[in-house]
């Protein structure tokens, strides 16, 4: 017997369509539009093919921003995951503390990103910041603005400050779904705490785990307003990430044609990437 569709369900998806055509596909073939024609002004465009690709692979400029972007992410990771693991296992299961704990994780996430970029701009001062004041108080030399090693250690403790609450909240979702029958049997065992870890808790977190990676690893490769407000991108290129080097050759150079092709390449690397990332923790899963 054949099966009836039901066609009517399209006329409740065609709006949501509409709306992610304009609001997406609309702009990126503006984009790509962009990407294979040259303009002096006046809206008259010429022909380029591929020259701004070709300009942009060979461009030492953009590798170094790139390469950048991979180790701030990379960083980013193996201190934010192991971090918001060990406050997840930490926090009350039951009790007037879970609310509590819930909340204060919860609100570095509902700052916004320019906010968090001009708190940590103070935060790091010298003269007026308590950070920048007490650090060099310690007999420590620190000035984000001119040494590019402080520049660097701002941007990663600000975005580690922000953004470890996500892990921390996707984690906590992940052990609380744990029922107690796991922990009785591995009482009665006699497991220890490493093992109850080992053979409990981090299977039951490694869905979790998995969207908290993906997560955080395309919002810090994509990173731009925080280290943008907090050190424009230097001291001289040294926090210069993909993303203020695009805005840069966009807003300030105004080069059009080479900032949309940068885009598009953007764009397939934290793709490519983000596949890659779950490609790996997929297989993994299903191997075990």
């Amino acid at each position: 017997m054949d099966k009836t569709w039901n066609n009517k369900a399209w006329f409740l998806v065609l709006p949501m369509l509409a709306l992610v055509a304009f609001s997406a596909v609309i702009p990126l073939m503006t984009v790509v539009n962009y990407s294979v024609q040259d303009t002096f002004g006046n809206n008259v465009f010429f022909w380029a093919g591929t020259e701004w690709f070709e300009e942009l692979l060979h461009s030492d400029r953009f590798w170094e921003a790139m390469v950048r972007n991979l180790i701030f992410s990379f960083i980013i990771l193996a201190i934010e995951v192991p971090l918001g693991i060990f406050i997840a296992l930490n926090m009350p299961k039951k009790g007037w503390g879970v609310p509590v704990c819930l909340v204060l994780m919860a609100l570095p996430l509902l700052i916004p990103w320019n906010v968090v970029g001009t708190i940590w701009q103070v935060f790091g001062r010298n003269d007026i910041g308590l950070l920048g004041y007490y650090v060099n108080a310690l007999g420590i030399d620190y000035n984000y603005v001119q040494d590019p090693i402080d520049a660097w250690v701002t941007v990663i403790i600000m975005d580690v400050w922000h953004w470890t609450s996500l892990v921390v909240l996707l984690c906590y979702a992940g052990l609380v779904s744990i029922p107690d029958a796991f922990y009785q049997a591995a009482k009665i065992d006699g497991a220890s705490r490493w093992a109850v870890f080992r053979y409990i808790q981090l299977p039951k977190m490694q869905r979790v785990l998995l969207i908290a990676v993906l997560l955080r690893f395309m919002d810090s490769f994509m990173i731009y307003t925080e280290p943008f407000v907090v050190t424009g991108g230097g001291p001289g290129n040294s926090t210069t990430f993909l993303s203020i080097d695009l805005v840069k050759t966009a807003l300030g150079q105004f080069d059009l044609g080479p900032a949309a092709a940068m885009s598009l390449v953007y764009f397939l690397i934290i793709l490519l990437l983000s596949w890659v990332f779950y490609t790996v923790m997929t297989n993994y899963d299903a191997e075990r």
